[in-house]
């Protein structure tokens, strides 16, 4: 018999191996060409550093045996570990700071579903930098370097991870209501937020906006026609948008919808797609609190490309797939 493996895992052999090699270096190439220096951490963290983002600002991860006393977890993303180095290595250092890396990540999935449980991720932190301005960069660099690794058909939905909490604060809803409703929002169920939101006790017209705001997206949202309750927290969107290179920016799709499965988000977020795929290839946006819960009160913003779904998107571009 064959010895297996856990499920959600993968062994990778010699010839994709090789391709992935390949699009490693041309993200890497061009992350350093845009001024980031590569880092590493170690694939374990202690569970309190991991618990300093927030509760509930990054998917459960797999818990390890340490030295007695010790509690260990497998990181989950890159994000956390690269504030703890920025925290600890750099609080004295000139601003904006900027890293970027390739390495694994951990997160425990439900067993038999096809989740993957270890991934391979390619991104940067960009740390300190005013926010549309380093949203605008960090967008820039996240487009070149897909573009770098040859994939050509793919877009950026933009959206404001304070808008809804926001509205739906201002309707009045408490806030056990409001995380059912956001997490339905974040899984991007569209019929379980309409069930969630037809059993609170709001107004109508409530209701209506609640659940026409997550389906608005593209040139509706950059019109300056929105609903007055809309208008005002969309400007840091059109202001975005707004201060790209016209090719960057025409991958823009303002997303109304758009909320992050990572907690510690605080602002603008933004998801790559691919039309061939059903999940996002990349993901990132903006934290104002993170790095201050480790003692340096300044912002950042980062992505973190999945190079394994890049590499199925550039695999179905090849073959000329049509999108889903």
């Amino acid at each position: 018999m064959s010895a297996r493996i856990p499920s959600g895992t993968r062994d990778v052999l010699p010839e994709e191996r090789a391709e992935l090699r390949r699009i490693e270096a041309a993200l890497l190439g061009v992350f350093s060409d845009s001024g980031y220096g590569e880092v590493s951490t170690p694939t374990v963290e202690y569970q309190e550093t991991l618990q300093r983002a927030g509760a509930t600002a990054t998917p459960v991860s797999y818990r390890v045996l340490g030295e007695p006393g010790e509690e260990l977890a497998l990181r989950s993303d890159m994000t956390v570990p690269i504030a703890r180095v920025a925290s600890s290595r750099y609080r004295d250092a000139e601003m904006p700071l900027r890293f970027c890396y390739v390495a694994l990540a951990y997160r425990a999935v439900t067993p038999h579903r096809g989740q993957p449980r270890e991934f391979l991720q390619a991104g940067v932190e960009l740390i300190g930098a005013e926010v549309i301005s380093g949203c605008a960069e960090t967008l820039t660099v996240l487009c070149r370097a897909i573009e770098a690794s040859g994939l050509k058909d793919f877009y950026v939905g933009v959206g404001d991870s304070a808008l809804y909490p926001s509205l739906l604060a201002s309707c009045g809803v408490d806030p056990d209501a409001s995380e059912t409703v956001l997490k339905e929002l974040g899984d991007r169920d569209y019929v379980g937020i309409d069930r969630e939101l037809r059993a609170l006790d709001i107004a109508v017209d409530q209701i209506d906006l609640l659940t026409k705001v997550p389906r608005m997206r593209g040139a509706e949202v950059l019109s300056g026609s929105l609903d007055p309750a809309l208008d005002s927290a969309v400007s840091s969107i059109r202001d975005l948008v707004g201060s790209l290179e016209p090719d960057v920016a025409a991958r823009m799709i303002p997303d109304l919808g758009r909320f992050p499965r990572m907690g510690y988000y605080s602002g603008v977020v933004f998801e790559v797609y691919d039309p061939r795929l059903g999940e996002p290839i990349a993901s990132g946006g903006y934290y104002a609190d993170l790095l201050g819960r480790f003692g340096m009160p300044v912002g950042g913003v980062g992505f973190a490309i999945d190079v394994d779904l890049l590499h199925a998107a550039l695999a179905g571009e090849e073959r000329g797939e049509t999108g889903r």
